[in-house]
């Protein structure tokens, strides 16, 4: 029995919850979210709540039962509260700033890199050496925050890179004489 799944997902007031079939439509104040469920899980709302339940007993549909769960909640939380995501910017002469539409990187590389911002996503740099990534869809908060990470990920000699604000990177010893 799913430990996640068995719990109903609970929808805070201004959070409207759309079932049609499989499709799950949430609209908050931070935008509108949709997921498409496997025919494997039966959702249903009641009294401000949308439970989830697996339609028969085969392995796919008790893994996509908590999954489905799991999926709702990051919606209802999306579109109600947001989220975040913070990176640091670690070494000399290592910046960003905002311009634009654009995200712009200096890395150390001869060349600026210049990140689109994707659409339902807002990036700020309160200092040169911090990023802070917010929006409503959790998967592509995270998803931009790893491609920024990517250009230029922490080293593990002087610690100089993009990193996450909670990530720790293990420092090595040099080379020794």
């Amino acid at each position: 029995m799913s430990r996640v799944g068995k719990n109903p997902v609970q929808v805070p007031s201004g959070v409207e919850i759309a079932i049609k079939g499989g499709l799950v439509s949430a609209k908050g104040k931070l935008g509108n979210l949709d997921f498409q469920a496997t025919r494997d899980v039966e959702i249903t709302q009641e009294d401000g709540k949308v439970w989830v339940k697996p339609v028969n007993d085969s392995k796919k549909a008790r893994a996509m039962w908590g999954t489905a769960r799991a999926r709702i909640q990051n919606m209802v939380t999306g579109v109600s509260e947001g989220f975040k995501r913070e990176l640091e910017i670690n070494g000399v002469g290592y910046r960003a700033a905002v311009q634009g539409d654009a995200l712009n990187l200096q890395l150390g590389f001869s060349h600026d890199v210049a990140y689109p911002i994707p659409e339902g996503i807002a990036i700020k740099c309160d200092k040169p050496t911090s990023i802070t990534i917010t929006g409503a869809d959790k998967q592509r908060v995270g998803q931009v925050a790893a491609e920024i990470r990517s250009y230029r990920p922490p080293e593990p000699y002087k610690g100089k890179g993009v990193k996450y604000s909670d990530e720790i990177v293990l420092r090595k010893e040099g080379k020794k004489k």
